[in-house]
């Protein structure tokens, strides 16, 4: 375990070969264009969205797990893997793992869903739970002393980052003339590495990324212009949102990003239930999150593109908002 207090951005080039290593491991997504009559303005404006819920996982995290485990040396998996997850990094590593037959543990905070929970378990993976401080604390210490085998930081990762940044490149190859993108705010791996990818190929595209407003850092942080800590107040909306940005991110974020837009927890049911009732596409709350920031914000893009970053939402809580 070593704390981390820098990281270096990977290249276009990384992302280019990261493609390279996940090929035939991750799905290449649908960008699906929200039906008309659907989006918040009408004109000229088009609103699509990239289905990473589609991915074997549910998630987008399954694009980071596997460039981390192909990019590492044989001798760094021989112990197996761990990480600090709050459900969809936890998935895509126990996934990507028994893949290659080796072990995983997965260290969680108290508050993480059943439904993901199981999803671990049901993959292979060790879960171990501990309150969100603690698992907070593994998260900015890089890695537990408690802990054996390869720790894959789920953010403060450059491979993790250029994995993710895989998703910029499909966008702009479907969406040449794409000017916004919105993008989940966890950690700023996910946004970081996409807005690498579509600024290195679109220079005047902007990358937003959005947060919940019980659990936003990052626009705080961009206000006050440094790292500050804001109440965390758990929700269902559980795969974005914490009490701060880490450290090692903070660069990277300002340097990639046009800003955060958040949104409130109405916002975001809106747009599950939006976006299961006009297109059956189940969003969990942090992957509704981007579309909910497009339709309450219509004045950032005429082509813009919301990354629908997962679907593992509990049956129960879906229902809810769904009816």
């Amino acid at each position: 375990m070593a704390s981390q207090t820098t990281l270096e951005a990977p290249s276009l080039a990384e992302i280019l070969s990261a493609r390279e290593r996940i090929r035939g491991s991750v799905l290449r997504t649908p960008l699906v264009r929200l039906r008309d009559g659907d989006s918040d303005g009408g004109g000229e404006r088009e609103i699509y969205l990239k289905l990473e819920n589609l991915q074997p996982t549910g998630s987008f995290k399954m694009r980071a797990a596997a460039n981390a485990m192909a990019a590492a040396a044989p001798d760094d998996l021989e112990r197996g893997v761990y990480t600090a997850s709050a459900g969809n990094m936890a998935q895509g590593v126990a996934w990507n793992a028994r893949a290659r037959g080796i072990p995983a543990r997965i260290i969680v905070p108290d508050h993480a869903p059943l439904n993901k929970l199981r999803a671990i378990e049901a993959l292979g993976g060790e879960v171990v739970k501990l309150p969100f401080h603690q698992w907070w604390e593994v998260l900015v210490a890089n890695g537990s002393a408690t802990e054996q085998g390869y720790f894959i930081h789920p953010v403060c990762n450059r491979e993790v980052i250029a994995g993710n940044g895989t998703i910029g490149l499909e966008i702009v190859e479907e969406l040449p003339d794409v000017d916004t993108v919105i993008v989940p705010y966890g950690g700023g791996a996910l946004s970081t590495g996409i807005a690498i990818a579509v600024r290195a190929q679109r220079p005047d595209a902007k990358v937003y990324a959005c947060e919940v407003e019980t659990a936003a850092p990052l626009a705080a942080s961009l206000d006050a212009g440094e790292p500050v800590t804001v109440d965390y107040k758990a929700t269902f909306v559980d795969g974005i949102g914490s009490s701060s940005v880490l450290p090692p991110m903070w660069p990277l974020v300002i340097a990639a990003l046009s800003g955060s837009l958040v949104v409130s927890l109405e916002q975001i049911e809106d747009a599950i239930r939006r976006l299961f009732t006009a297109h059956r596409v189940v969003a969990e709350g942090a992957g509704a999150s981007s579309l909910a920031a497009a339709l309450a914000n219509a004045d950032i893009g005429r082509r813009v593109v919301c990354i629908v970053s997962g679907g593992n939402i509990n049956i129960e809580t879906l229902a809810r908002i769904v009816t």
